[in-house]
């Protein structure tokens, strides 16, 4: 109530020094002040109070409430923002672009401001207001509207100043009826709300990169998950005959399976191994079929100690080895020889397993369904900066390479990859 009071009595004051002023040179003029200047004094102060009160009901009707910094004619907003200044920026000038009847505007991504005008409603309709109305002429038909961009340290801020479009000494005699205030509230609500709507989508997408990879992860397990129980069921298949047939054979076997299952089990749910890792899970895989081909399986192994921590999917070196054996070597009456060669080049490494068995086309081919599966993995794990390759090798049996990306600046040179 007090802050009203004040501003009716600040422009009736205003008023009253003004008409005073100019009673003075009416009277050096004309001798007399005379009734005719008396009537328009009065209603000039009628008109401005008339105006304040305008000002009064339209500003409580906008905010709620009647204070000093709602019924200024200047209003000014500072909010900050979770953007850098250039996002902010376009923000902020977005916001502006949306305000209603606005004109001028002029945009400087160099300073970071956004100056603009904003045409107040018309009150004749579009027509021009009558030549005897005096008020009208000089009437305050637009507001200025100034937005600043303060950068900081990974978050802006931005400062809005909305006021009349007209020198300062007219907030003495004329109010705005709240248009100024109008302006701030719907900057700092359209500022708002783009922030929010940024930040729903933001939300929106790490959930749904969240549910990718989630899906991601299930397709890998589920892949992973064909290709385990195959080598379990064979090799306690194998250990049920070797009970009644070699009891001492058959408790070696099993003796190599908790090995490797000590291995392989507390990885069971991770996608990604190492090569090394990968290596001792081949090795006890491979000691176990030892016992059943003995001499007819030979193992040699290249891989150099700096590509044992590089990683690849769960299972997929023993899924080609285990492919080497069973289509390669175990149909052949000799044996044979299994290699697992690995090799780095410039930006990414080779892991190739090799055997010199029976090659394709023989009786032994499988369904495809391990490939398959093997390709299915490396293209969810990497993408497509990961490839497979088999080849027929010189002079018999098949070369089954991965090529696998090496993390950015690891790599040490290319080098050459020797034949199998």
């Amino acid at each position: 109530m007090s802050a009203s009071l004040f501003l009716i009595l600040r422009i009736l004051f205003a008023w009253a020094v003004a008409i005073l002023l100019a009673g003075f040179v009416w009277g050096g003029l004309f001798g007399d002040v005379g009734a005719i200047f008396w009537l328009l004094a009065w209603g000039s102060m009628g008109l401005a109070v008339l105006g304040a009160v305008t000002h009064l009901r339209r500003v409580r009707l906008a905010a709620g409430r009647l204070d000093a910094a709602v019924l200024s004619n200047h209003q000014q907003r500072r909010i900050e923002l979770p953007l850098d200044a250039g996002a902010a920026f376009d923000l902020v000038e977005a916001a502006v672009r949306e305000l209603p009847r606005v004109e001028d505007i002029e945009a400087s991504r160099g300073s970071l401001q956004v100056r603009a005008k904003v045409r107040r409603s018309d009150p004749f309709g579009g027509n021009q207001p009558s030549k005897w109305n005096v008020l009208a002429r000089f009437a305050i038909t637009r507001d200025r509207v100034l937005a600043t961009v303060v950068p900081g340290e990974g978050t802006s801020s931005a400062t809005l100043l909305c006021e009349p479009d007209a020198p300062h000494w007219v907030d003495l005699f004329a109010l705005d009826e709240g248009t100024s205030y109008e302006n701030a509230e719907a900057l700092q609500r359209s500022v708002t709300r783009r922030v929010a709507e940024q930040r729903r989508d933001e939300q929106a997408q790490a959930e749904r990169s969240a549910t990718d990879n989630a899906l991601t992860v299930a397709r890998l397990n589920l892949l992973q998950a064909q290709v385990e129980p195959h080598f379990l069921y064979n090799t306690l298949a194998n250990a049920q005959v070797l009970a009644r047939t070699d009891p001492p054979r058959a408790d070696e076997m099993l003796g190599h399976l908790i090995q490797y299952l000590r291995r392989s089990l507390p990885r069971e749910h991770d996608t990604l191994s190492t090569l090394g890792e990968e290596l001792e899970r081949t090795r006890a895989y491979l000691e176990i079929l030892k016992i059943r081909m003995g001499a007819r399986l030979e193992l040699k192994v290249e891989v150099p100690e700096s590509l044992k921590a590089l990683q690849l999917p769960s299972m997929m070196l023993q899924t080609l080895v285990e492919n080497a054996i069973k289509h390669g070597l175990e149909p052949k009456p000799g044996g044979g020889t299994v290699w697992i060669l690995a090799r780095r080049f410039e930006d990414h490494a080779t892991v190739t397993v090799a055997d010199d068995g029976q090659g394709f086309g023989s009786a032994t081919a499988g369904t495809g369904i391990g490939l398959k599966n093997l390709r299915e993995r490396l293209r969810l794990t990497y993408d497509e900066r990961a490839s497979f390759s088999i080849v027929s090798n010189f002079p018999s049996g098949v070369a089954a390479t991965l090529t696998l990306p090496l993390p950015a600046g690891t790599g040490t040179g290319t080098e050459e990859r020797r034949d199998v």
